[in-house]
Protein backbone atom coordinates (compact mmCIF):
# COMPACT_ATOMS: atom_id res chain seq x y z
CA UNK A 1 0.00 0.00 0.00
CA UNK A 2 1.08 3.43 -0.83
CA UNK A 3 2.39 5.25 2.78
CA UNK A 4 0.40 8.10 3.85
CA UNK A 5 1.84 11.78 4.65
CA UNK A 6 1.07 12.52 7.90
CA UNK A 7 2.73 15.75 9.34
CA UNK A 8 3.68 15.63 13.16
CA UNK A 9 4.86 18.59 14.45
CA UNK A 10 8.45 18.64 15.86
CA UNK A 11 7.49 18.27 19.37
CA UNK A 12 5.21 15.35 18.43
CA UNK A 13 8.08 13.76 17.23
CA UNK A 14 10.37 14.58 19.69
CA UNK A 15 7.56 13.38 23.06
CA UNK A 16 5.42 10.34 21.38
CA UNK A 17 8.31 7.85 21.31
CA UNK A 18 9.86 8.72 24.97
CA UNK A 19 6.27 8.98 27.24
CA UNK A 20 4.15 6.78 24.49
CA UNK A 21 6.52 4.42 23.15
CA UNK A 22 3.68 1.86 22.03
CA UNK A 23 1.59 4.13 20.52
CA UNK A 24 4.26 6.23 18.71
CA UNK A 25 5.32 2.42 17.20
CA UNK A 26 1.84 1.31 16.40
CA UNK A 27 1.41 4.36 15.06
CA UNK A 28 4.04 4.76 12.50
CA UNK A 29 3.80 0.94 10.97
CA UNK A 30 0.10 2.51 10.45
CA UNK A 31 0.75 5.26 8.46
CA UNK A 32 4.05 3.44 6.48
CA UNK A 33 1.77 0.46 5.57
CA UNK A 34 -1.61 2.65 4.62
CA UNK A 35 -3.52 0.71 7.50
CA UNK A 36 -7.44 0.52 7.01
CA UNK A 37 -9.39 0.39 10.09
CA UNK A 38 -12.95 -1.19 10.20
CA UNK A 39 -16.07 -1.15 12.63
CA UNK A 40 -18.06 -3.98 13.00
CA UNK A 41 -21.37 -3.58 14.10
CA UNK A 42 -25.25 -4.46 14.05
CA UNK A 43 -26.93 -3.44 10.00
CA UNK A 44 -29.07 -1.24 11.78
CA UNK A 45 -26.66 0.97 13.07
CA UNK A 46 -24.59 1.46 10.05
CA UNK A 47 -27.57 2.63 8.59
CA UNK A 48 -27.41 5.01 11.07
CA UNK A 49 -23.82 5.88 10.65
CA UNK A 50 -24.97 6.27 6.97
CA UNK A 51 -27.81 8.01 7.54
CA UNK A 52 -27.64 10.35 10.15
CA UNK A 53 -24.04 10.87 9.33
CA UNK A 54 -22.26 10.53 12.72
CA UNK A 55 -21.14 7.69 15.11
CA UNK A 56 -21.91 6.98 18.71
CA UNK A 57 -19.58 6.97 21.53
CA UNK A 58 -20.66 4.42 23.63
CA UNK A 59 -19.82 4.35 27.83
CA UNK A 60 -16.59 3.16 28.51
CA UNK A 61 -18.71 0.35 31.15
CA UNK A 62 -20.77 -0.47 28.19
CA UNK A 63 -17.99 -2.09 26.22
CA UNK A 64 -17.95 -6.01 25.28
CA UNK A 65 -15.49 -6.86 28.37
CA UNK A 66 -16.47 -4.95 30.97
CA UNK A 67 -13.26 -5.25 33.17
CA UNK A 68 -11.52 -3.33 30.50
CA UNK A 69 -10.82 -0.22 32.79
CA UNK A 70 -9.93 -2.50 35.54
CA UNK A 71 -7.62 -4.03 34.15
CA UNK A 72 -5.91 -1.58 32.99
CA UNK A 73 -6.13 -0.03 36.18
CA UNK A 74 -4.75 -3.13 37.79
CA UNK A 75 -1.81 -3.62 35.47
CA UNK A 76 -0.71 0.50 35.96
CA UNK A 77 -1.01 0.13 39.77
CA UNK A 78 1.47 -3.05 39.58
CA UNK A 79 3.91 -1.12 37.02
CA UNK A 80 3.94 1.74 39.65
CA UNK A 81 5.22 -1.08 41.82
CA UNK A 82 7.38 -2.27 40.40
CA UNK A 83 9.20 0.43 39.33
CA UNK A 84 8.72 2.45 42.78
CA UNK A 85 12.05 3.70 42.73
CA UNK A 86 12.79 4.62 39.51
CA UNK A 87 9.87 6.86 39.25
CA UNK A 88 10.62 8.43 42.17
CA UNK A 89 14.00 9.09 41.46
CA UNK A 90 13.38 9.93 37.57
CA UNK A 91 10.04 12.13 38.45
CA UNK A 92 10.88 14.00 41.39
CA UNK A 93 14.61 14.81 39.80
CA UNK A 94 12.87 17.52 37.75
CA UNK A 95 10.56 18.71 40.88
CA UNK A 96 10.33 17.81 44.10
CA UNK A 97 7.34 16.53 45.27
CA UNK A 98 6.19 15.64 41.24
CA UNK A 99 5.20 12.08 41.28
CA UNK A 100 2.81 13.05 44.19
CA UNK A 101 1.65 15.51 42.18
CA UNK A 102 0.89 13.45 39.01
CA UNK A 103 -0.97 10.58 41.27
CA UNK A 104 -3.04 12.64 42.95
CA UNK A 105 -3.95 14.12 39.74
CA UNK A 106 -4.38 10.70 38.31
CA UNK A 107 -6.32 9.01 41.57
CA UNK A 108 -8.74 12.71 41.71
CA UNK A 109 -9.67 12.03 37.69
CA UNK A 110 -10.06 8.13 37.46
CA UNK A 111 -13.93 7.83 38.86
CA UNK A 112 -14.55 10.44 35.55
CA UNK A 113 -12.19 8.11 33.35
CA UNK A 114 -14.37 4.53 34.72
CA UNK A 115 -17.79 6.52 34.12
CA UNK A 116 -17.65 9.31 32.14
CA UNK A 117 -15.48 8.15 29.07
CA UNK A 118 -16.87 7.58 25.43
CA UNK A 119 -15.30 5.35 23.12
CA UNK A 120 -15.58 4.07 19.59
CA UNK A 121 -14.00 1.28 18.90
CA UNK A 122 -11.97 -0.10 15.55
CA UNK A 123 -9.61 -2.71 14.36
CA UNK A 124 -7.23 -3.05 11.70
CA UNK A 125 -8.36 -4.45 8.45
CA UNK A 126 -6.08 -6.46 6.56
CA UNK A 127 -6.17 -6.88 2.84
CA UNK A 128 -6.80 -10.38 2.99
CA UNK A 129 -9.85 -9.46 4.85
CA UNK A 130 -11.35 -7.45 1.97
CA UNK A 131 -13.97 -10.08 1.00
CA UNK A 132 -15.01 -12.06 4.35
CA UNK A 133 -14.54 -10.21 7.10
CA UNK A 134 -12.79 -11.49 9.97
CA UNK A 135 -14.63 -14.47 11.41
CA UNK A 136 -14.11 -13.69 15.05
CA UNK A 137 -15.26 -10.14 14.93
CA UNK A 138 -18.47 -11.96 13.22
CA UNK A 139 -19.12 -13.69 16.05
CA UNK A 140 -18.46 -11.09 18.89
CA UNK A 141 -20.11 -8.43 17.44
CA UNK A 142 -23.10 -7.44 15.36
CA UNK A 143 -25.65 -9.80 16.40
CA UNK A 144 -27.71 -11.87 13.86
CA UNK A 145 -27.24 -9.29 11.11
CA UNK A 146 -23.34 -8.06 11.11
CA UNK A 147 -21.70 -5.09 8.76
CA UNK A 148 -18.14 -4.27 8.70
CA UNK A 149 -17.56 -1.04 7.68
CA UNK A 150 -14.34 -0.35 5.98
CA UNK A 151 -12.60 3.32 7.24
CA UNK A 152 -9.83 4.69 5.18
CA UNK A 153 -7.17 5.98 7.59
CA UNK A 154 -6.09 9.66 6.92
CA UNK A 155 -8.69 10.65 9.91
CA UNK A 156 -7.36 8.22 12.01
CA UNK A 157 -3.86 8.85 12.11
CA UNK A 158 -3.75 12.27 11.69
CA UNK A 159 -3.48 14.41 14.81
CA UNK A 160 -6.16 17.20 15.44
CA UNK A 161 -7.43 18.91 18.29
CA UNK A 162 -10.79 19.55 16.77
CA UNK A 163 -13.06 17.47 18.35
CA UNK A 164 -10.59 16.78 21.57
CA UNK A 165 -11.75 13.19 21.00
CA UNK A 166 -8.47 11.05 20.34
CA UNK A 167 -7.32 7.89 18.54
CA UNK A 168 -5.11 5.29 20.02
CA UNK A 169 -4.29 1.75 19.52
CA UNK A 170 -4.97 -0.49 22.29
CA UNK A 171 -2.16 -2.59 24.33
CA UNK A 172 -3.19 -6.34 25.11
CA UNK A 173 -0.78 -6.44 28.06
CA UNK A 174 -0.37 -8.47 31.12
CA UNK A 175 1.04 -6.54 33.95
CA UNK A 176 4.56 -7.59 33.67
CA UNK A 177 4.03 -6.03 30.36
CA UNK A 178 2.91 -2.89 31.54
CA UNK A 179 5.75 -2.78 34.30
CA UNK A 180 8.37 -3.24 31.18
CA UNK A 181 6.34 -0.45 29.49
CA UNK A 182 6.64 1.98 32.24
CA UNK A 183 9.92 1.47 32.92
CA UNK A 184 10.82 1.66 28.99
CA UNK A 185 8.86 5.51 29.42
CA UNK A 186 11.23 6.44 32.55
CA UNK A 187 14.24 5.05 30.77
CA UNK A 188 13.41 7.65 28.11
CA UNK A 189 13.08 10.37 29.85
CA UNK A 190 16.24 9.80 31.59
CA UNK A 191 18.05 9.57 27.82
CA UNK A 192 15.98 12.54 26.68
CA UNK A 193 16.58 14.76 29.62
CA UNK A 194 18.00 17.70 28.09
CA UNK A 195 15.27 18.01 25.46
CA UNK A 196 12.56 17.73 28.15
CA UNK A 197 14.28 20.34 29.99
CA UNK A 198 14.72 22.27 26.71
CA UNK A 199 10.90 21.72 25.86
CA UNK A 200 9.48 23.00 29.70
CA UNK A 201 11.00 20.60 32.58
CA UNK A 202 8.76 19.44 35.01
CA UNK A 203 5.76 21.02 33.09
CA UNK A 204 6.71 18.81 30.11
CA UNK A 205 6.65 15.50 32.19
CA UNK A 206 3.46 16.35 34.14
CA UNK A 207 1.09 17.00 31.21
CA UNK A 208 2.57 13.77 29.30
CA UNK A 209 2.55 11.24 32.07
CA UNK A 210 -0.45 12.53 33.23
CA UNK A 211 -1.74 11.53 29.68
CA UNK A 212 0.12 8.22 29.72
CA UNK A 213 -1.40 7.42 32.65
CA UNK A 214 -5.09 8.25 31.40
CA UNK A 215 -4.43 6.33 28.26
CA UNK A 216 -2.66 3.68 29.77
CA UNK A 217 -5.93 2.79 31.89
CA UNK A 218 -8.46 3.51 28.48
CA UNK A 219 -6.43 1.83 26.37
CA UNK A 220 -5.38 -1.80 27.78
CA UNK A 221 -6.81 -5.16 27.45
CA UNK A 222 -6.11 -8.74 28.18
CA UNK A 223 -3.66 -10.54 26.31
CA UNK A 224 -6.35 -12.87 25.10
CA UNK A 225 -8.29 -10.27 22.88
CA UNK A 226 -5.15 -9.63 21.02
CA UNK A 227 -6.97 -11.10 17.60
CA UNK A 228 -8.91 -8.22 17.58
CA UNK A 229 -6.40 -5.33 16.81
CA UNK A 230 -8.75 -2.49 18.31
CA UNK A 231 -8.02 0.73 17.90
CA UNK A 232 -9.90 3.23 20.00
CA UNK A 233 -11.35 6.85 19.45
CA UNK A 234 -11.72 7.89 23.00
CA UNK A 235 -13.84 11.19 24.56
CA UNK A 236 -14.04 12.14 27.90
CA UNK A 237 -16.07 15.43 27.92
CA UNK A 238 -15.52 16.72 31.76
CA UNK A 239 -11.86 16.37 31.20
CA UNK A 240 -11.96 18.15 27.64
CA UNK A 241 -15.05 19.35 26.20
CA UNK A 242 -15.87 19.67 22.34
CA UNK A 243 -17.80 21.76 21.08
CA UNK A 244 -18.46 19.47 18.12
CA UNK A 245 -19.33 16.50 19.66
CA UNK A 246 -23.21 16.54 21.61
CA UNK A 247 -24.82 14.31 24.13
CA UNK A 248 -27.76 12.45 22.65
CA UNK A 249 -30.16 9.66 24.35
CA UNK A 250 -30.22 6.58 21.87
CA UNK A 251 -31.15 3.11 22.08
CA UNK A 252 -29.43 0.39 21.44
CA UNK A 253 -30.29 -3.52 21.29
CA UNK A 254 -33.10 -1.92 23.21
CA UNK A 255 -31.56 -0.28 25.96
CA UNK A 256 -31.73 3.39 26.12
CA UNK A 257 -28.28 4.82 26.82
CA UNK A 258 -26.48 8.39 26.63
CA UNK A 259 -24.08 8.88 23.47
CA UNK A 260 -22.28 11.11 22.37
CA UNK A 261 -22.66 11.88 18.64
CA UNK A 262 -19.64 12.93 16.68
CA UNK A 263 -20.69 14.62 13.07
CA UNK A 264 -18.84 12.99 10.36
CA UNK A 265 -18.24 16.52 8.89
CA UNK A 266 -14.69 18.12 8.39
CA UNK A 267 -12.88 20.86 9.76
CA UNK A 268 -10.16 21.66 7.69
CA UNK A 269 -9.80 24.81 9.52
CA UNK A 270 -7.94 22.79 12.93
CA UNK A 271 -6.64 20.05 10.39
CA UNK A 272 -9.57 17.89 10.62
CA UNK A 273 -9.96 16.19 7.10
CA UNK A 274 -10.74 13.12 5.69
CA UNK A 275 -14.24 12.55 7.89
CA UNK A 276 -16.96 12.52 5.75
CA UNK A 277 -18.47 9.56 4.56
CA UNK A 278 -17.32 10.01 0.30
CA UNK A 279 -13.87 10.09 1.93
CA UNK A 280 -14.27 8.01 5.00
CA UNK A 281 -15.99 4.98 4.10
CA UNK A 282 -13.48 2.32 1.87
CA UNK A 283 -16.27 -0.60 1.57
CA UNK A 284 -18.82 -2.25 3.32
CA UNK A 285 -18.68 -5.87 4.18
CA UNK A 286 -22.59 -7.19 4.99
CA UNK A 287 -22.06 -9.98 7.24
CA UNK A 288 -23.68 -13.54 7.15
CA UNK A 289 -27.14 -13.68 7.80
CA UNK A 290 -30.61 -14.70 6.51
CA UNK A 291 -30.72 -11.92 3.86
CA UNK A 292 -27.35 -10.52 2.36
CA UNK A 293 -28.70 -9.80 -0.74
CA UNK A 294 -31.53 -7.04 1.03
CA UNK A 295 -29.25 -5.59 3.02
CA UNK A 296 -26.32 -5.40 1.07
CA UNK A 297 -28.89 -3.54 -1.40
CA UNK A 298 -30.18 -0.93 1.32
CA UNK A 299 -26.05 0.01 1.86
CA UNK A 300 -25.61 0.78 -1.40
CA UNK A 301 -28.99 2.89 -1.75
CA UNK A 302 -27.40 4.81 1.51
CA UNK A 303 -23.85 5.09 0.54
CA UNK A 304 -25.29 6.49 -2.94
CA UNK A 305 -27.43 9.40 -0.55
CA UNK A 306 -24.53 9.63 0.99
CA UNK A 307 -22.66 11.23 -2.26
CA UNK A 308 -20.32 8.08 -2.02
CA UNK A 309 -19.79 7.04 -5.95
CA UNK A 310 -19.74 3.90 -7.29
CA UNK A 311 -21.17 2.94 -4.02
CA UNK A 312 -22.42 -0.58 -5.84
CA UNK A 313 -19.02 -1.54 -5.74
CA UNK A 314 -18.41 -0.73 -2.51
CA UNK A 315 -20.45 -3.22 -0.68
CA UNK A 316 -19.69 -6.73 -0.59
CA UNK A 317 -20.96 -9.78 0.90
CA UNK A 318 -19.07 -11.41 3.16
CA UNK A 319 -18.35 -15.42 1.58
CA UNK A 320 -17.95 -16.64 5.46
CA UNK A 321 -21.21 -19.40 5.58
CA UNK A 322 -21.19 -18.97 8.89
CA UNK A 323 -24.32 -20.58 11.11
CA UNK A 324 -26.14 -18.72 13.37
Amino acid sequence: MRKLIINYDDEDRLFYPIFFPYAWKKTIAAINSGQRFVHYTSAETAANICRNKEIWLRKSSLMNDFMEIEHGLNCLNYALKNNKDNFLRIINSFKEGLSDEILEWYNGWLSHFRNDTYIFCLSEHRKSEDKMGRLSMWRAYGGNCGVAIVINPRVILTPSDALNAYTSPVAYYNERDTARELRNILNNIEINRAAIEAHGGHNCVSRLMKNAFRMATLCMKHPGFKEEAEWRVIYSPKFALSNVIKRGIRSISGMPQPVYLLPLSNIPSDGLTGLEIPELVDRVIVGPNEHPEVVAEAMVDLLKDASVERAGSRVIRSEIPLRR
